[in-house]
């Protein structure tokens, strides 16, 4: 009997572990779209913003202030992470090449795109269930250019709707205080 209650235990014990790593921020990997990588257990100790992006929406001109807030912080390890998605209205029909070449070259982006994504609903992938899984947070995005700012303890600082500009003084506030 002491036998099979000590599999038990180790078996609630692994159970309970994996579903608390399954559940981190840190615990997704996603390839951009340039064929890279992006391994989010990279980002430990990084304030990141998250913002689901599309090519033809009228808040894509958002992509410029990203940029310059990327680059503003870039060097006390701030990164931005752009989700495209197509979820609202088609917004983003290019294909995944197409899309990076538009942020790159008509916006001058050069944080991290990650291949095209659903955000909402049932297929939305992992980070975003993640996201809309934390207290606070629990709502699904509601348009394009929606923005997380996840602090050094990979927990969500901030959220912030679409119409807030990414040099908004909320959100520059948000990033110097996790950042400090």
């Amino acid at each position: 009997m002491k036998k099979n209650s000590f599999h038990f235990l180790t078996l609630i014990v692994f159970l309970i572990s994996f579903n608390l790593k399954a559940e981190s921020f840190y615990n997704n990997k996603y390839i951009d779209t340039t064929k890279k990588e992006v391994d989010f257990s990279s980002l430990k100790g990084r304030v990141v913003m998250v913002v689901n992006i599309a090519t033809r929406c009228g808040y894509t001109g958002q992509l410029d202030d990203i940029e310059k807030l990327y680059k503003k912080y870039e060097v006390k390890n701030f990164v931005v992470i752009g989700f495209p998605s197509s979820d609202f209205g088609q917004q983003t029909p290019e294909d995944n090449k197409e899309v990076g070449n538009i942020c790159r070259l008509k916006y001058g982006a050069t944080f991290p795109i990650i291949e095209k994504q659903n955000i909402i609903g049932n297929k939305k992938t992992a980070v975003y269930k993640w996201l809309n899984s934390q207290k606070g947070y629990e709502h699904e995005v509601q348009w394009n250019f929606e923005k997380f700012i996840i602090g050094k303890d990979g927990k969500i600082a901030g959220r912030f709707l679409s119409q807030v500009e990414p040099l908004d003084k909320g959100i520059t506030d948000l990033i110097e205080k996790n950042l400090n």
